[in-house]
């Protein structure tokens, strides 16, 4: 294998046409130019120069290197440039996977600020619900996954049978479950809901595992949800309570993005809740992009938590 500072002195013995005046040029003695092209001659299994007076001339073995030495060093700088600018945060892509609710309050804030700071940065975003996220991590799909676990169901990389081995794990917030009812429930005007007293109500549930943390939740409170509906869609959720169809637990990083009126969201009693986190492969999260994104990703989540904690629960 060629070695590319070889390549590079002898580009500079073909302009030149001589040792002598390539070490002048390149600050080398001229013993030191001759030990390189040696060398890039055993590499090449064959004479490159013949000497032709006080000069030298290229073989044909010399010729064909020519002709490629000036492409070999410019593909090498191009290379160089592009791998500084990643490093240097210049450049640089990286596709994230998450849950719809993260996807449309966490990452938003996330990517604003990226593209602020380092407008180069290239972020992508795909939508999987947990354990299908982390699956797409661990598939090569994406680089960064956002997923939850709660106290209920496990954790979100075991609800498949899948383990968390070989990833690396950054928590970023506690998400509350509130539950979300009609402005004319008669627990609108309480400060918190238990969910025993919510036993006779029909429900409107979420996705497959939000589902079984929903049921794993109400199982410990006594009783077996009347599940009426089942939608991952934010805003249906919303209009079927405000119809009247239902009520249903929403995490609290979707408060925000309430818009219906006449709904009211309250805190459970005893908490219930879940744990947002950030997985990449074990060994990446030092890569520069992924550790931006991971950095950023953490500020946009203590700013969202300081804001829920002041956000006003009782109307939408």
């Amino acid at each position: 294998m060629f070695d590319s500072r070889h390549i590079q002195t002898f580009a500079e013995v073909v302009r030149t046409g001589s040792y002598a005046a390539t070490a002048r040029d390149l600050g080398y003695t001229q013993p030191a130019i001759s030990q390189q092209m040696k060398a890039l001659e055993r590499a090449a299994g064959t004479p490159l120069f013949v000497r032709a007076g006080r000069g030298l001339r290229l073989t044909d073995a010399g010729q064909v290197l020519a002709r490629h030495a000036t492409g070999i060093l410019s593909t090498i700088a191009t290379a160089h440039g592009q791998l500084k600018a990643i490093t240097r945060l210049e450049s640089g892509r990286v596709r994230v996977c998450a849950f719809p609710a993260a996807n449309a309050t966490l990452l938003p804030a996330t990517v604003a600020r990226v593209a602020a700071s380092h407008p180069g940065i290239r972020v992508e975003l795909l939508e999987e619900e947990p354990p299908d996220s982390l699956r797409a991590l661990r598939e090569g799909r994406c680089d960064l996954a956002l997923a939850f676990s709660a106290g209920h169901g496990g954790d979100a990389a075991e609800a498949d049978g899948d383990s968390d081995e070989g990833l690396v794990e950054m928590p970023l917030l506690d998400d509350p479950l509130m539950v979300l009812l009609p402005a004319d429930h008669a627990l609108a005007g309480s400060s918190r809901a238990e969910l025993g007293e919510l036993e006779q109500e029909r429900w409107i549930a979420g996705c497959r595992h939000c589902r079984g943390h929903f049921v794993a939740a109400c199982a410990e409170a006594g009783f077996a949800p009347d599940i009426a509906f089942a939608t991952d869609d934010n805003l249906a959720v919303q209009e079927l309570v405000a119809a009247g169809a239902g009520i249903a637990l929403v995490p609290g990083m979707t408060l925000p993005l309430l818009r219906h009126t006449g709904l009211v969201a309250r805190p459970l009693a005893p908490a219930v809740g879940r744990r947002v986190s950030a997985f990449v492969l074990e060994g990446h999260e030092t890569a520069p992009v992924t550790a931006l994104l991971l950095r950023t990703l953490s500020e946009a989540a203590a700013d969202m938590e300081r804001a829920a904690s002041g956000f006003p629960r009782s109307e939408a």
